[in-house]
């Protein structure tokens, strides 16, 4: 510690907290159907998303991932849900995710990253509810409910 109490910015910076960050975006077809995509990687659905690389902000994730994983380069939309989950076995760091809406899409707008999904489906919200994660089960419906009414939720 500097003699006016101050640690040096390094030493500071090193004892903050450690965190996981991702963004993703709900989208929706014109029917109101919600677009999940199915990673090799993992055994439940997924919205389109993924990790902040570094010196990337979430908005900037958020279009990276929209573009990589299913073809498309769009505008980010309104923030819709900030959620922070805690450490689990599987995963030691906390996450804190940003879900974006992405709008209304159509199906052959879609062009699949088949490097790391293997489907993408359009499907009324109740199946969605079935086929998403426990994390992603949570989140759609404050979503929904944040598009509805032009909101922005925080869940924890």
């Amino acid at each position: 510690m500097s003699r006016d109490g101050w640690l040096p910015p390094e030493e500071w910076i090193g004892r903050r907290p450690k965190v996981v960050v991702s963004a993703g975006a709900l989208f929706t077809d014109d029917v109101g159907r919600v677009l999940v995509v199915k990673p090799n990687y993992r055994d439940h659905w997924l919205f389109v998303g993924g990790g902040l690389d570094e010196d990337e902000t979430p908005e900037q994730a958020c279009r990276r991932e929209v573009k990589e994983e299913i073809g498309l380069d769009v505008e980010v939309g309104r923030l819709l849900v900030v959620d922070w989950t805690l450490p689990s076995r599987e995963r030691p760091l906390p996450l804190l995710v940003f879900l974006f809406d992405g709008g209304a899409i159509r199906p052959e707008q879609i062009r699949l990253d088949g490097d790391e999904l293997d489907e993408f489906r359009f499907v009324p919200v109740d199946e969605a509810l079935n086929l998403l994660s426990r994390s992603g089960r949570r989140r759609l419906p404050v979503a929904l409910e944040a598009k509805r009414t032009g909101t922005t939720r925080y869940l924890s």
